[in-house]
């Protein structure tokens, strides 16, 4: 017979109800005691019968994640990462692709689908706090991304205006004086080319280096094609950059396709600095320096903070969080050389 609820209760020295607590994700158990079952699951092999626990418990053994894009590397990761933390709680995930139309971010948070799902972590870009508080009660949500800080729901999220500041002075720690940025957009939806423009502007200004308008290039979308076609721009200036910060790694690749198609070295005589940590980057040629936002912490903490929800009383529900996930630089041949 396969372990049960009984063996680990006797293996940690605590109530079946503890284990009970434990494996359902409520948040009022000791970490000292928790880490004592969670080594006694370990150690045992048990896994928790997701058909009776639904039973019990009124659920479908089912979340929903909703990303903008998936053939982004960057969403498709975090996806990746989300699903093998929802496995630790027996879980099964149903993965949305909002395209940022309003009209399915709307139907996603106002019940569509809702009877189906236990929680909802969520990657909003058309729909502001107050379009998600409107939305459906009841089912637990988390946010991910830039567009919605201090809104209804638990939220998980880098700073990327501080992320993009280290990513230029990086750059000008190199003693690079005309860095460029590739990346900008006009739309008010695009909180995190904002705050990734907002960085690059404030470490300018600290490291005494001028902002140049001239050397901002606006894209229609964070794709390698919009990187290449701004990097070809640059170049053709009698006063091209000798650095080019790019606010996700596809603009940055497609960046680096050109320079070397046009004969340019690639850090000498221009460096490249990405952002994302994708694994395309990890492989290119050059390797891309790049801000890594840690990617599975963020899906780590998302699935936490929704199975504490899930295990809460509602009439006891603490006030939405706001947790940030510190981010490091990846610094490889782009910006270093070989």
């Amino acid at each position: 017979m396969p372990p049960g609820l009984k063996d680990v209760a006797a293996r940690a020295g605590v109530s079946i109800k503890t284990v009970s607590n434990v494996v359902n994700g409520y948040v009022h158990v000791a970490p000292g005691t928790r880490a004592r079952v969670q080594e006694a699951i370990d150690a045992l092999g048990y896994r928790p019968n997701a058909a009776a626990r639904q039973l019990r418990g009124g659920r479908s053994g089912v979340i929903a994640l909703a990303l903008p894009e998936l053939q982004m590397p960057y969403f498709a990761e975090l996806a990746g990462f989300i699903v093998q933390a929802a496995e630790r709680h027996a879980w099964t995930v149903l993965i949305d692709q909002t395209d940022g139309q309003v009209e399915r971010e709307r139907n996603l948070v106002s019940g569509l689908r809702r009877h189906a799902i236990d929680g909802l972590i969520f990657s909003p870009l058309a729909l502001a706090g107050g379009d998600l508080a409107r939305g459906e009660a009841g089912t637990p949500m988390v946010l991910l991304g830039e567009r919605v800080w201090h809104g209804p729901a638990d939220h998980v999220a880098i700073d990327n205006t501080a992320a993009a500041g280290d990513a230029v002075r990086h750059l000008a720690g190199l003693g690079r004086r005309r860095i460029a940025a590739i990346g900008a957009q006009a739309q008010s939806s695009a909180i995190t080319a904002h705050q990734r423009l907002a960085g690059y502007r404030a470490a300018l200004s600290e490291c005494g280096l001028p902002y140049d308008a001239s050397l901002v290039v606006a894209v229609d979308s964070f794709r390698r094609a919009d990187g290449a076609a701004a990097m070809a721009a640059l170049l053709d200036r009698a006063d091209p950059p000798d650095a080019v910060f790019c606010f996700n790694d596809l603009l940055a690749l497609g960046a680096i396709r050109t320079l070397l198609d046009r004969g340019v070295a690639v850090p000498d005589e221009v460096a490249v600095m990405g952002f994302d940590d994708i694994e395309d980057g990890r492989f290119s040629s050059p390797t891309l320096s790049t801000v890594s936002p840690d990617t599975a912490r963020i899906a780590r903490l998302a699935v936490d903070l929704l199975a504490e929800r899930l295990g809460e009383d509602p009439a006891e529900a603490a006030a939405p969080r706001e947790l940030k996930v510190k981010h490091t630089l990846m610094l490889r041949e782009s910006t270093l050389g070989r």
